[in-house]
């Protein structure tokens, strides 16, 4: 499979603004488009910073029902267990 010549999401929302004017014959995956669709670089950075911290977030929560499920069956272990 050939690898791109564009690496970062500001090489990727370059060429497709270049594609639209027509400054370049180069063609791009349509998941491009999907994804940079209309966005600048600016917006494409921040997006990449909200998937960052979404996935940071959705870890916690992970971290956070595991202990909760842990400590729920510490309690329930420990009333069973008095008299």
């Amino acid at each position: 499979m050939k690898k791109s010549k564009f690496t970062t999401d500001e090489q990727i929302a370059f060429a497709l603004k270049q594609a639209e004017v027509g400054t370049t014959a180069a063609v791009h995956p349509i998941n491009w488009k999907k994804k940079c669709c209309g966005l600048g670089v600016a917006e494409l950075r921040r997006l990449k910073q909200l998937e960052e911290e979404n996935a940071r977030l959705k870890r916690m929560v992970a971290d956070l029902s595991l202990d909760k499920t842990m400590l729920q069956e510490v309690v329930q272990k420990s009333c069973e267990a008095s008299p």
